[in-house]
């Protein structure tokens, strides 16, 4: 029987969560949700000097901001750190690592003759007898490089052939008995049941290093799956200037969870021509075949494209409440009260949402709906509110007034009438309206703002440009 699907995300805690580590952690989770595996977390926190509890408490809240939920409760590499050594204890009663007392000036010159010669380091510790050091001189535990050579069946990068001469002496533990990296994971990947590893393929060379610890420990090796790095929209080394920023970032610029993720997914992944899956549809869909060996580039203007797909199938309710807890965090807050806010952003989301690609721009094209008055007009608008402008919206506030039904087709179908009975064009009647109404703000049709405003709102607006005496 196969095992059941295991995969982990294995941050290093020094900075925020960067996109192309949630792009990892995101096919990690979706590779085990689709399986109905695990999907467990590890906080690589061997490097103490950069880790820190801020980088931790990042990268837990972008994977929950993102919806990445993982299995069980996050594991400190730092704190495994006796177990690791038991491991090395194994490699050395095995012989297949060893002490070596060499000293850091010992170590450069034979790194340089081995340069020299085209060959790997190999200590000369290997086969002497750790008797022969000076009683309490430091040493560090190698791993014994084998000489045959290292082959890694990837199912990214198919089969990857390294020659042994290009492997040295791996150091386990180093003088202070502080495990290395390449130890510390082969021994959490296996004691957390680790099936499926999949991560960027700048581990590939980690991974033909780990692949001889896990033959010499006799313990079965996991599928591997190393994916392209993300390049910059000029196809060089995705760097701050690209937009490398911490998945806060992105969620501060407006963007939703499910939109984030629909973008990275297809960012290096395919599944025939679709081009946006719900959560339900890329745990379904996702598979290891699908990803591709070329370097995805990073597109703001797709990022957006799919970011506006996600809003559009967003819960109306849901982004409204995203939308208000935006507005009230901002610098500055609708002056209206939050229950009328609600009610009209609500009415109005499921256009408002069309009209989108992130939060930021929703607010813009909310912010009719509870901009502060009077409105400072000015420019075009401002010249068509001219006194003969103001009389027909005053004119125009009894029509509508009297109205019973107010729809957005009852009002569309209304202010038709009352321009063909003023004898003019609508744009006579429409553009000084949207100034009224809306301070020239971008906004839906008019009978639209009308409905998302509510008679009274709308009115009142209305009023407010008519001259003395005139409104209604």
């Amino acid at each position: 029987m196969p095992k059941p699907v295991v995969t982990r995300f294995a941050p290093s805690p020094t900075g925020f969560l960067h996109i192309g580590g949630a792009r990892t952690a995101l096919f990690s989770w979706l590779f085990a949700r689709g399986n109905g595996g695990q999907f467990l977390l590890r906080i690589e926190d061997t490097d103490r000097a950069r880790s820190t509890q801020d980088a931790i408490d990042a990268i837990l809240d972008g994977l929950t901001w993102l919806g990445l939920d993982w299995d069980g409760d996050a594991v400190s590499q730092f704190a495994r750190a006796d177990r690791h050594r038991e491991a090395v204890d194994q490699l050395l009663a095995r012989g297949q690592a060893f002490k070596c007392f060499c000293t850091p000036d010992e170590v450069e010159a034979l790194r340089a003759e081995a340069f020299a010669e085209g060959r790997a380091l190999r200590s000369p510790w290997r086969d002497r007898d750790p008797g022969d050091a000076p009683a309490g001189a430091p040493f560090t535990v190698r791993f014994r490089a084998g000489d045959a050579d290292v082959v890694v069946r990837d199912a990214v990068q198919g089969e990857v052939k390294w020659a042994a001469k290009e492997f040295d002496d791996l150091i386990l533990l180093r003088t202070d008995g502080v495990p290395t990296y390449n130890l510390a994971v082969v021994v959490d990947d296996h004691d957390m049941g680790v099936t499926h590893i999949i991560r960027g393929d700048d581990h590939l060379t980690n991974a033909a290093r780990q692949s001889q610890i896990y033959a010499a420990l006799d313990w079965d090796l996991p599928v591997f799956a190393h994916i392209p790095l993300i390049h910059g929209p000029d196809g060089k080394k995705l760097s701050k200037r690209h937009g490398a920023l911490g998945v806060e970032a992105y969620r501060d610029m407006g963007y939703l969870p499910e939109g984030l993720r629909a973008y990275l997914l297809r960012l290096g992944w395919a599944h025939g021509d679709q081009e946006y899956f719900t959560s339900d549809e890329a745990k379904e869909a996702f598979d290891l075949p699908g990803l591709n060996k070329a370097p995805a580039r990073l597109d703001f203007d797709k990022l957006a494209h799919i970011n506006g797909l996600a809003m559009r199938d967003a819960d109306d309710a849901g982004l409204t409440a995203l939308l208000m807890a935006r507005l009230q965090a901002g610098d500055n807050q609708p002056a209206i009260d939050s229950e009328t806010m609600r009610s009209r952003l609500l009415r109005a989301m499921p256009v408002l949402k069309t009209r989108a690609s992130t939060l930021a721009e929703l607010a813009d094209q909310a912010y009719f709906l509870y901009a502060e008055r009077p409105f400072r007009i000015e420019g075009k608008l401002a010249k068509a509110l001219d006194d003969e402008a103001r009389s027909r919206l005053a004119r125009l506030a009894e029509t509508l007034e009297a109205l019973d039904e107010w729809t957005d087709a009852a009002l569309g179908a209304a202010l038709k009438e009352f321009a063909e009975s003023e004898g003019i064009g609508f744009g006579k009647v429409g553009q000084p309206l949207r100034a009224a109404l809306t301070g020239g703000a971008p906004a839906p049709d008019l009978s639209a703002v009308m409905a998302f405003l509510g008679k009274e709102e709308s009115l009142s607006r209305i009023v407010e440009q008519c001259p003395p005496g005139t409104a209604a």
